[in-house]
């Protein structure tokens, strides 16, 4: 039985193993490959800050990694994806998990759902820099199509809400300045 969630991709059970036999390599070490994923998005994308009031003033790499509020989010996205390899076997888990996900970022946060697909990418590349030797290239497959199945259940999610893009990629005023 796929693993889907109604977005158009899925994962095979063995796809799904090596994701979670790769994430149970990784699980201990979350929060610190967490924090280089963040620190590398916001460096390389950073109107991607912009909905962050906590961090998004800091420029210089050091001072992002020393940056508890950052942590906190690494450890709330390492966390999101910790759920999502838990629920691989379970549909309706994964399909709950990435609709609420995409309706606070939609409704709460009002993040371009662009940053999903950009976040998802930088994703990839810290966890093949960080354990090259566990990310062949039938893992890397693996993780991608767990990487676009997140990106498009967020994107239907994102429609379904009637999600109206502002403009996110313009300034730097911050769209987050009305969450909590």
């Amino acid at each position: 039985m796929d693993t889907e969630t109604g977005a158009g991709s899925s994962l095979s059970p063995p796809e799904a193993e090596l994701v979670r036999g790769t994430w149970s390599r990784l699980r201990g070490h979350r929060d610190s490959v967490g924090a280089r994923i963040l620190v590398r998005f916001f460096c390389n994308h950073p109107t991607a800050r912009q909905y962050f009031r906590q961090f998004k003033h800091l420029e210089d790499p050091e001072e992002m990694q020393c940056c508890a509020q950052l942590h906190r989010h690494a450890g709330r996205v390492m966390g999101t994806i910790n759920n999502l390899v838990e629920n691989l076997g379970s549909p309706d888990q994964l399909d709950a998990i990435l609709t609420s996900v995409g309706k606070a970022h939609a409704l709460r946060h009002n993040v371009d759902p662009v940053y999903f697909k950009i976040l998802n990418g930088v994703i990839l590349q810290i966890l093949v820099e960080e354990y090259p030797e566990s990310f062949t290239h039938k893992v890397q497959e693996a993780w991608t199509k767990l990487m676009t199945l997140i990106y498009n259940k967020v994107l239907t999610t994102y429609q379904e809400v009637g999600w109206v893009q502002t403009s996110s990629s313009s300034s730097s005023s911050s769209s987050s300045s009305s969450s909590s």
